[in-house]
């Protein structure tokens, strides 16, 4: 997470999510040159995600007495786990349906100021601890929009996650937040056929006429999202409802406080969940942070001052690795981009059946940059689209917007949108769409078409109902000891912002070395030792402790 739109939302200002800290996404990246290379199989669409029946297990043990007035039911209620094949999308099925997942349905209100009005059922995935458990230990992937269900299989399916001392202690849950992944009302705003529309739409025209139709194609998003989705849905989606959920998950495990590891909007998440309800918390990771105070505006520059800085950084590897497609002069690189690039606008190129367009080819590299371990694969998409060749670039982009094999899309990015229009400041001022557009282009010249700052209204300011929080620093009584994790060359969620958000909740920080979004089960034993000491044995680590990535 950490500003609305981007890539997602380029109607407008060019606003970037973050996106999930996915160990998928990350295997995703590095094999993805084998994938360019191999037909991709089809997949059929998932079957839809059954109602458990009501179970005969035993009853949560949280105190009835932390239960907020009128939603004793939704606490009391007792999860029925069962196989979680039917919760699957296409890219989850071979993960879900191994025996150590087990998976249920949470009921929430969709409205919590009116508890006996219509619910929400949000799918939960639990993975069993397999030694002496201490509790549950719930996690959030970021986006918004990501799927925690999702999460789960990939952070903690191979190497130190199968059987480390986070499994042996806790039962792994994730879950998917109210509108996401497999969770029902479902935020699904355009067919697949419309997603293609808009890839192929460009969005570049600065004149009058260009903004005008820009800021149209805006409303009629925002319509689409009110008659699929529904106003009442679009208006109770936000960070505050879900950390009222966390609340009501944490009950419903049997945990008398939460223990939680939320990356990138998770960490707004989790101090959302923390400013609400702080004599609830056992424990908190928040990595890759998002500044809780920083305006809407500020943080979409930052970020994207922050991949800028990570382009560079891989452009200064590669023009050391020679043969790099951007030439022999790192200081040229953006330009060398912007040479290679900007021709897309006006003719995008052939792969197979589909094209690349020139916004496809922005956030195919935007999605590389993430990790530094995907920038070989960067390497050798630039070189391709150097030769005519847009495959690697194309898949880059499926990845980042959710598009499956098949050629059917998931909601992650539409429920980004959708999440972030209440989340968010809304920004209808002309001059400061003007301002904040050319500060961001100022910032990441890689992402510049050369045709000039489009200032459209976004998509959030058609928006039928109104933000239900806004970026703000959280003032907390009562918090336990927290752990933020941030690293340094983090392109998504600038190293700053975890020092903000430590100070905020009064946390520790670790500091973090490294060219990638997110540090926690990402391959460092400093890190993930620091993280399963205090997740274990609420063992903070010592102030200026820092760790370092591999490369």
């Amino acid at each position: 997470m950490a500003t609305r739109g981007g890539v997602a939302e380029r109607r407008g200002p060019a606003r970037w999510h973050a996106g999930a800290v996915r160990r998928s996404r990350q295997t995703a990246l590095v094999l993805l040159l084998a994938a360019a290379l191999t037909a991709l199989a089809a997949c059929t669409a998932p079957a839809p995600a059954e109602t458990p029946a009501p179970s005969s297990g035993p009853a949560p043990t949280a105190s009835v007495d932390a239960v907020p007035p009128g939603l004793g039911r939704f606490y009391a209620q007792r999860l029925s786990w069962g196989p979680c094949a039917s919760f699957a999308g296409p890219d989850d099925r071979t993960s879900f349906a191994e025996k150590r997942y087990d998976c249920a349905r949470l009921e929430v209100p969709l409205d919590y100021a009116n508890p006996e009005g219509r619910t929400a059922q949000l799918g939960v995935l639990r993975l069993k601890a397999t030694g002496d458990k201490i509790g549950s230990l719930v996690i959030n992937p970021g986006g918004p929009g990501a799927s925690g269900m999702s999460a789960v299989p990939s952070l903690f399916g191979t190497g130190e996650g199968a059987d480390g001392p986070l499994v042996k202690r806790f039962d792994v849950i994730g879950l998917d937040p109210r509108g996401v992944g497999a969770s029902t009302p479902t935020i699904d705003c355009l067919t697949d056929g419309e997603w293609e529309v808009e890839r192929a739409d460009l969005d570049v025209d600065p004149s009058p006429a260009g903004v005008a139709q820009t800021e149209e194609e805006n409303r009629q998003y925002a319509q689409r999202c009110t008659d699929r989705v529904g106003a009442d849905v679009l208006a109770n989606v936000g960070t505050r409802d879900a950390a009222r959920d966390l609340d009501v998950l944490r009950a419903t495990l049997g945990d008398a406080k939460l223990t939680y590891l939320g990356f990138s909007y998770g960490t707004r998440l989790g101090s959302t969940y923390a400013e609400d309800f702080p004599q609830n918390v056992r424990a908190l990771v928040l990595d890759g942070a998002v500044d809780p105070g920083q305006s809407t505006i500020d943080r979409s520059v930052a970020q994207a001052a922050g991949f800028q800085q990570t382009f560079d950084a891989f452009a200064a590897e590669c023009v050391k690795q020679g043969n790099c497609p951007l030439g022999r002069d790192a200081s040229k690189a953006t330009a060398a981009f912007q040479a290679l690039t900007r021709p897309l606008i006006d003719r995008p190129l052939a792969v197979g059946s589909r094209t690349l367009t020139y916004p496809d080819a922005i956030t195919g590299v935007t999605q590389a940059l993430y990790v530094s371990s995907a920038w070989p694969a960067l390497a050798q998409g630039i070189s391709a689209l150097a030769t005519g060749d847009g495959t690697i670039l194309l898949l880059l982009a499926d990845l980042y917007l959710d598009r499956h094999a098949d050629g059917s899309y998931g909601n992650a990015i539409e429920a980004f949108d959708v999440i972030s229009c209440v989340d968010e400041e809304r920004i209808t001022d002309p001059a400061a769409i003007a301002d904040g557009a050319a500060r961001e282009l100022a910032a990441a010249p890689y992402r510049d078409s050369g045709r000039g700052v489009v200032a459209a209204r976004d998509k959030c300011a058609f928006w039928p109902v109104p933000p239900t929080s806004t970026p703000h620093v959280p003032h907390v009584t009562g918090l336990p000891p927290t752990v933020v994790v941030s690293t340094t060359g983090d392109p998504a969620t600038p190293y700053e912002a975890g020092i903000d958000l430590a100070k905020a909740l009064g946390g520790t920080l670790l500091r973090v070395e490294g060219e990638q979004h997110g540090a926690v089960l990402a391959g460092s034993s400093c890190v993930d030792d620091a993280v399963s000491a205090y997740l274990v044995d609420l063992t903070v680590p010592a102030s200026g402790t820092a760790c370092r990535l591999a490369p």
